[in-house]
């Protein structure tokens, strides 16, 4: 049985090599040279996607390929223009240029300045000339300008925050109950024992360039801003500070939103129903009879004061009499039968 089934092997193995051998005098057919008009025919079906993987392949087998790749994508500024926020007040364009110099050629760069004080926004742009300067500025987005830790990404990302990473919010640090006279030197002197700094600053007023007393710090890990938060010694220059979350603060300074108003609201004891006191009657309006509705009352009733009237000024004692057989009051009496009283 065993020699059986080598045996169908062999022959199943020399079928397939003589499957596989290619035939006495064939050749194989040479890969037609493409023009530029068939690529492109070849490639305009294709989808972003598609085209974007071609690229990376070829970039990465073929520096020609990268080389080209690279000069096109210079010539857009999105590759070349960073966003710079956390400047002190006092930096000037000129500070900003020097600081960023040092990674390459400088097309252009400005820190915003507010048009209707004259003074800095705290943030600024910087815009190369090649792109590989500003991919050498960004392998380090932190760096000290002035004294205060800054934070730079390409302004093509956006202006909010530092690469978009979704746990800003952990390694955010509010620092409150600072000395008026603590330094941003100090400050990050303190807190970089914890851990690597991305930014941090001693909040100042814009208008006077004093210090508010308070302080913000992000860390690179969210490790390191619980490490200073639980650290229990929080004294900076004889003072003892606060350090929290930053969201934390905000949240505390979020207003409460009370619910809506039902109407006036009653002092104290003053909205109990005291059942031993009756209840207020409203007087009836002018010229109604009391309980009736001044719609139907007066209607209904003004017509029998009428009568009433009436008769009253035809009684006299003429009609009492011949009515009633009721002789007329002689000169002095009353309709009664009795005198006046003298006057």
């Amino acid at each position: 049985m065993e020699h059986q089934e080598d045996s169908k092997k062999r022959k199943i193995k020399e079928e397939s090599d003589l499957h596989d051998a290619p035939m006495e005098g064939y050749e194989a057919p040479v890969p037609l040279r493409l023009s530029r008009d068939d690529l492109k025919r070849l490639l305009e079906p294709l989808s972003k996607e598609q085209l974007v993987a071609l690229l990376t392949d070829a970039g990465s087998q073929y520096s020609a390929v990268a080389d080209d790749i690279r000069e096109v994508a210079s010539k857009d500024p999105a590759h070349r223009k960073l966003f710079v926020r956390g400047l002190a007040w006092e930096t000037t364009s000129q500070d900003l240029r020097d600081a960023f110099e040092q990674f390459g050629e400088i097309e252009e760069g400005a820190v915003i300045i507010d048009k209707a004080t004259g003074k800095s926004r705290g943030f600024g742009f910087i815009t190369f000339k090649h792109m590989d300067s500003a991919q050498r500025a960004l392998k380090e987005p932190s760096k000290t300008i002035d004294g205060r830790i800054t934070v730079c990404n390409l302004a093509s990302v956006g202006t909010s925050g530092s690469g978009g990473t979704n746990d800003q919010a952990q390694r955010k640090l509010y620092i409150g109950g600072l000395s008026y006279e603590t330094s941003n030197e100090t400050l990050l002197n303190i807190f970089s024992k914890y851990g690597e700094i991305e930014e941090g600053a001693v909040a100042y007023d814009k208008n006077t360039n004093k210090s508010r007393g308070f302080a913000f710090v992000t860390y690179k890990t969210v490790e390191a801003a619980r490490n200073a938060i639980d650290d229990p010694n929080k004294t900076i220059e004889g003072r003892h500070v606060i350090v929290k979350l930053a969201a934390e603060g905000q949240k505390e300074k979020a207003p409460q939103v009370s619910a809506p108003s039902q109407g006036p609201q009653a002092q104290p004891g003053y909205n109990v129903v005291n059942p031993n006191i009756p209840a207020y009657a409203r007087p009836p309006p002018p010229g109604t009879i009391l309980g009736f509705s001044p719609h139907t009352a007066v209607p209904a009733y003004s017509a029998a004061y009428a009568g009433i009237a009436t008769m009253a000024s035809q009684y006299t004692p003429q009609y009492a009499g011949a009515q009633y057989g009721i002789p007329a009051p002689q000169p002095g009496q009353n309709g009664t039968g009795g005198y006046y009283a003298p006057n």
